[in-house]
């Protein structure tokens, strides 16, 4: 909510500056995108980098939406509202050298008046990256999440292609009080081998999941990602799935998956 609010107050500061920039980031040490008191945040770090950057007070971050604690981002976005103009040419330069190791700029570009981070997104991409088998190297726990036992691949393949589409998805979600509309269309879904597969700390048996969409629910991803290894795994029927998928029933179909596989990997907006 506090998002909205700092968007309704820059929204009345008709002089103001507004910027769309470009990041990434490793969510591993961060509690969430959403800048809250006593914990380290993303929104949290980049404004205060940005603070000790521009040496000005004055300016306000809003993302185009809100991972949660452990989750990362390969292109995530946020709009930068300044009462002053920035340089574009040196901006990302200047901030990366004061940010943590684990977040980078990436572009930025100056944005019209009219735009609505929010509203004017296209569609969203994320990534869940997982693996099997033997128990992987420490050091790939940060972007990779694993899994006991040896699922049906193809039953999760399988899966994976119903959830394309417009559903009724409040089973794959955390149902609360604010939404009264839980239907969401997946525009795209894919099942692959990780590319680095085999490759450094990532094992053999390490696979990619990724779903492009409008906009998804609070846990969507998470949860769709449980369901589809539950599948996998023999503890879910696919006739059990399919059913969830059109709204029946109560309660989530499945737990939600480890924060730490899931990637935001892109963000497009219209016209620009």
């Amino acid at each position: 909510m506090t998002g909205f609010f700092f968007f309704n107050q820059i929204d009345m500061q008709s002089n103001w500056y507004t910027y769309l920039f470009h990041v990434q980031y490793l969510g591993l040490r961060y509690a969430g995108w959403q800048k809250q008191e006593g914990v380290r945040t993303i929104q949290g770090t980049l404004e205060r980098t940005f603070r000790h950057s521009l040496g000005e007070e004055r300016f306000k971050i809003l993302g185009a939406g809100r991972t949660d604690a452990g989750v990362s981002a390969n292109r995530a976005a946020f709009e930068l509202f300044s009462p002053v103009p920035i340089e574009l040419g040196t901006i990302c330069y200047q901030v990366n050298q004061y940010l943590p190791t684990d977040i980078r700029l990436l572009e930025v570009r100056e944005v019209g008046k009219d735009f609505n981070i929010i509203h004017d997104v296209a569609w969203k991409e994320y990534r869940y990256n997982l693996a099997f088998g033997e128990k992987f190297h420490p050091f790939a726990g940060g972007y990779l999440s694993y899994f006991a036992g040896n699922p049906d691949i193809e039953l999760m393949q399988e899966g994976l292609a119903l959830l394309k589409g417009m559903h009724d998805f409040r089973r794959f979600c955390s149902v609360d009080k604010i939404t009264d509309n839980y239907v969401r269309t997946i525009l795209e879904t894919s099942f692959s081998r990780h590319p680095q597969a085999g490759l450094g700390y990532i094992p053999e048996q390490s696979y990619t999941m990724e779903f492009k969409g409008k906009g998804f629910l609070r846990y969507q991803v998470r949860i769709m990602v449980g369901a589809l290894i539950d599948l996998g795994l023999g503890k879910l029927s696919l006739a059990e799935f399919e059913e969830a998928l059109s709204g029946q029933g109560s309660g989530a179909i499945a737990i939600q998956a480890p924060a730490h596989g899931l990637v935001l990997e892109n963000v497009v907006f219209r016209n620009i």
